[in-house]
């Protein structure tokens, strides 16, 4: 499949710069997939598209602030360095932002935090060495770190005090994801409380999220896209629960892409035990689901991985002919976006 069957173009107006308050209170596009019917809600009425013995599977991995700002030792330059995946000890795979990155060139932050890039990977990313052990240097970070907003979002050189807030799932509890996953943003304390009481079952998965999410697809042949690895894991508990529902026939409704991604890397089939690892699962139409049978997520940028991974999902013309309805619904597109739900 050609890069181009994914694109489309989005007015400029309909990119969400902040998230609808409260939380759940953004749109909600529901699709059936097999009657490719299409309903207009609010999120809060998820609870009325979910059943008695579903399980709602949520990642729970939490956003830290992954951008640093700093200088060049030797000559004061502004440098940043956005902290993607911990490889070791003191040594984190970085994206290098500014002129002159280079093996061997310092780089200076607050308190007393200093990197030296020891290695180019080739693939847009770097190798930096702190000066800190791990665990100091992220007490530094949690300090003096910036929240991660993608690009589209503007916010000039700052993130407002409330992105802290706002870009993070209210059930986010494990450290390591430098981009939200945003599909879970539309959940409150007080929707997951009335859904539990449904007698819907939720679960909790982890996926760090990290360049596999974002990163663009540049090849035209996509079955050609590698996708870098991200960390994720099931606990044995929640296998066994995902397991014995699938023998039940009740469904697992995946919150987000990153939840889908963990699942269908995990259950390769059902006799898994436990998953914790590297995962860079590539998804995209042709693909069969083993595990998901419906998913909530938001609506993706052009030509990426995510919107593949949804195509796959519901099947690619279905997905074109729902975003273009949302185009002229005026829904609000990307991260801080409105949502869909799919079954």
């Amino acid at each position: 499949m050609r890069l181009s069957e994914f694109d489309y173009n989005l007015p400029s107006d309909l990119i969400a710069q902040k998230p609808i308050r409260p939380r759940d209170h953004s749109r909600l596009l529901v699709l059936d997939k097999k009657k490719e019917n299409i309903d207009h809600k609010h999120f809060y009425n998820i609870i009325d598209y979910l059943q008695a013995g579903d399980v709602l599977v949520l990642n729970n991995s939490k956003v830290f602030p992954a951008r640093l700002i700093g200088k060049k030792k030797e000559t004061g330059g502004k440098m940043e360095v956005f902290l993607h995946k911990h490889e070791k000890d003191t040594v984190w795979q970085c994206l290098i932002g500014g002129r002159g990155a280079q093996v061997g060139l310092s780089i200076e932050f607050d308190k007393g935090l200093v990197c030296e890039i020891i290695k180019n990977n080739e693939d847009g990313t770097w190798d930096v060495e702190f000066n800190k052990s791990n665990k100091t240097m992220m007490t530094i970070v949690d300090r003096i770190g910036k929240v991660p907003l993608p690009p589209y979002i503007k916010r000039g050189n700052r993130s407002q005090k409330s992105d802290v807030i706002n870009y993070q799932t209210v059930y986010a509890d494990k450290v390591g994801s430098v981009a939200a996953p945003t599909a879970g943003l539309h959940f409150t304390p007080a929707l997951l409380k009335k859904i539990k009481a449904k007698g819907v079952q939720l679960e909790y998965v982890t996926l760090h999220v990290g360049m596999g999410t974002f990163a663009p697809v540049k090849v035209d042949d996509i079955t050609k896209h590698k996708m870098h690895a991200e960390w994720a894991e099931i606990k044995k508990e929640t296998i066994k629960k995902i397991v014995q529902a699938k023998k039940e026939k009740r469904r697992i409704v995946a919150v987000g892409t990153t939840s889908a991604r963990t699942l269908e890397s995990a259950f390769k089939d059902l006799k898994i035990e436990s998953f914790s690892g590297w995962t860079n699962i590539f998804i995209y139409p042709g693909y069969k689901f083993k595990v998901v049978d419906a998913l909530i997520t938001n609506f993706h940028l052009p030509k990426s991985s995510l919107l593949m991974l949804i195509s796959a999902f519901a099947g690619r013309k279905k997905i074109f002919k729902t975003y273009q309805e949302a185009i002229k619904e005026k829904y609000r597109f990307y991260s801080y976006g409105d949502a869909m739900f799919i079954y």
